[in-house]
């Protein structure tokens, strides 16, 4: 649990002037303001006509306003966050990542994420060790946890949108502007952009096979979620948003031998064929007892970033094998 009194948290906050403090300073500072038409004219006497150019020297010698200055301290507390930062950003902007950053069972770019530190845990402490000047959090982070990352007056950026590539296109940009990396970021959308033309040209065609998402949890996903827009590029129809599910649904165990699912998609490892093995209302499917189940990698079906078109090519390879010869 996080303190209420931010110092004991690590933090430090600058103490307000007091009147009495105000009214000393501008005291001090007025002898030394009034000697500059002195000095001016003294500079002015020695320079002659050289004068303009010596002022033209002092200005460009002078400590420039930081107004439009970049974030310098990046801290990412999600791992979707986190792939979108490792994208876009100068090494030395990334202050630390998500705390599953490493972890090759969460996160699609866990070797990457291994050049930077990791933030111990989640919450708003964890977060604020590392002294960060932009916050980078999605909207699935705890709302006590985003609660706290305001109080503590840190820029703090939620990406809130995930289900299609469009919404990813955005966060990119967005993304890039806060970085001053919007050259990068038209550069990694564009990128994305041809190898998902190049996926569409090579599936051109195809007979959609009907799928379904399966897991341990009684919940399928229908209309508007990361599910779906993975249908929509690797050539499938899926049978829970033809039923007219959306979102993550209750899987209606009782329906689905009339859906006619060709294929289940899990994610995981090969464990999972065994685990819904001993779910009836999956081990009673005719696609099950085939053994028509296409079990992708957990990190590559969550991710919320670009690097969900690998998993695009991934299960349109498993679906469509003949066009990948």
């Amino acid at each position: 649990m996080v303190p209420d009194n931010p110092t004991k948290r690590g933090l430090t906050f600058k103490p307000q002037m007091t009147q009495m403090t105000q009214i000393k300073t501008k005291r001090e500072g007025r002898g030394a303001t009034a000697l500059w038409p002195l000095f001016i004219c003294a500079i002015r006497d020695i320079c002659g006509s050289q004068f303009q150019s010596f002022c033209f020297l002092i200005l460009l010698l002078l400590p420039q306003p930081l107004t439009a200055a970049h974030p310098q301290r990046v801290v990412s507390q999600s791992v979707g966050t986190d792939e979108l930062l490792l994208a876009l950003a100068d090494p030395v902007q990334i202050a630390a990542l998500s705390h599953i950053s490493h972890d090759g069972r969460f996160s699609p770019v866990a070797e990457d994420a291994k050049r930077f530190p990791a933030i111990k845990d989640s919450d708003a402490e964890s977060v604020l060790r590392f002294r960060p000047d932009l916050v980078l959090a999605a909207s699935y982070t705890r709302p006590e946890t985003l609660a706290l990352l305001r109080r503590a007056g840190v820029r703090l950026v939620v990406l809130d949108r995930f289900d299609t590539l469009e919404d990813i296109y955005a966060s990119l940009r967005y993304l890039g502007r806060e970085l001053g990396q919007e050259g990068r970021a038209e550069i990694v959308i564009n990128r994305s952009r041809a190898r998902v033309e190049a996926l569409t040209t090579r599936l051109k065609g195809v007979k959609p096979v009907r799928v379904l998402s399966a897991g341990l949890y009684p919940f399928t996903s229908g209309a508007g979620t990361t599910f779906q827009d993975l249908c929509d590029h690797a050539g499938a129809l899926n049978v829970a948003t033809e039923a007219g599910l959306k979102g993550h649904a209750p899987t209606p165990s009782e329906k689905l031998l009339v859906w006619n699912v060709e294929v289940l998609i899990a994610a995981g490892d090969d464990h999972i064929r065994s685990r819904l093995g001993e779910l009836p209302h999956y081990r009673m499917l005719p696609a099950f007892k085939a053994g028509r189940v296409v079990v992708l990698p957990g990190p590559m079906m969550s991710s919320v970033s670009h690097h969900r078109i690998a998993t695009y090519e991934a299960l349109a390879r498993a679906l469509h094998p003949e066009r990948f010869r």
